[in-house]
């Protein structure tokens, strides 16, 4: 099928502004463009944001019978649309609907000023889609005749964050192996790590899902019912269902940016100074100064390539579900033993003080 990276990501929000407002002041993003009313868009309004290789559209209905008025009404805000960069969108399209995806969107042509962008879309996971994008001419267009692309900020401030590194998607509990199953089959996805995680009396399954290209990277996962209900059942309750729980943004140099996000006002989530003691039993030689670690919580793991140092931020949803990361890779291609165990506990820490 051959995808790439991830294009973009796409928000269904009941405000665009003011989600555009958090994500511009806390993480650096830029506003580069807009569609709407304006510009013949009439049932909806949506924002570009920019920083590094990462685009996220902000979409809010306009009516209500726009989808992201329903999307809203039961899972408040969150990820709709994860979009795959693709050769070429239609036969993805078809491919995709052969191997049993289901059809959303049809392809269809956008052009303008020898810009093309051909788009399709079909179902994923719960009523999460993923839009194959296709694009000739100028990158910086986005979507030619739909998005109206504000001209270049001389500005641009510090970029801190570069692509989305993984999505992690709760799903309901007996939804894991088939959703594997569904993206190896129809996208051409392979599983490239597992992880069962028991945290006191709760567990957890994981497993995490990769495109050819190494570029897109699912981490699926589900509750275990014979154990006590825990953060993933909470998300699926207030979420109303499967969908994306958190997204990773790949820095450089993980203790900076910490830094100057938390000055913009990012909450991050806390780590028990005790998780830090032990850090130089767990690892030799960690590549950052435990002391730094400790100072800003960020995290650590490894696997057979390399470490990889990760923070989770505090969700600023009503509901409590959506939240970021911000991952930092020193040559390790997966997750560690222990990341997703990490992510578990200090999720928990948060409800326990919250």
């Amino acid at each position: 099928m051959d995808i790439g990276a991830v294009d973009h990501v796409e928000f269904y929000v009941g405000d665009a502004q003011q989600s555009a407002f958090y994500l511009c002041t806390g993480f650096g993003f830029r506003v580069c463009g807009q569609a709407g009313p304006e510009n013949g868009q009439a049932d909806h309004r949506s924002l570009l944001l920019r920083q590094g290789g990462t685009e996220i559209v902000l979409t809010s209905a306009l009516t209500p019978d726009h989808p992201a008025a329903a999307y809203v009404a039961q899972h408040g805000d969150g990820v709709a649309n994860i979009a795959f960069e693709v050769s070429d969108a239609a036969k993805a399209f078809a491919l995709a609907v052969e191997r049993g995806a289901t059809a959303v969107e049809e392809p269809v042509v956008h052009s303008q000023d020898g810009t093309e962008v051909v788009t399709a879309s079909v179902l994923g996971f719960g009523d999460v889609a993923h839009r194959f994008v296709q694009r000739s001419g100028d990158r910086d267009q986005f979507l030619p005749g739909v998005m109206d692309i504000f001209a270049a900020d001389p500005d641009e401030g510090e970029q801190l964050l570069s692509i989305v590194d993984h999505a992690a998607i709760c799903l309901p509990a007996g939804q894991l192996r088939p959703t594997v199953a569904f993206y190896e089959k129809v996208f051409g996805f392979s599983q490239i790590f597992e992880e069962f995680i028991e945290v006191g009396s709760q567990a957890m399954d994981s497993k995490v899902v990769q495109s050819p290209s190494g570029k897109v990277t699912f981490t699926l996962i589900e509750p275990v019912t014979d154990r006590e209900p825990g953060q993933i059942d909470t998300f699926l309750a207030r979420h109303g269902g499967a969908g994306v729980q958190h997204l990773a943004l790949l820095c450089d140099d993980i203790v900076s940016t910490v830094e100057t996000l938390g000055n913009r006002g990012v909450a991050f989530l806390q780590t028990p100074g005790s998780y830090y003691d032990q850090l130089q039993e767990r690892f030799v030689r960690p590549d950052l100064l435990v002391e730094d670690l400790r100072r800003t919580n960020v995290l650590i793991d490894e696997d057979h390539w390399g470490q990889v140092f990760q923070i989770f931020t505090q969700s600023q949803h009503v509901r409590k579900t959506f939240f970021w990361e911000v991952i930092d890779r020193h040559g390790a291609r997966t997750f560690g033993s222990g990341n997703i165990k990490a992510l578990y506990e200090a999720v928990a820490r948060e409800k326990a003080t919250s």
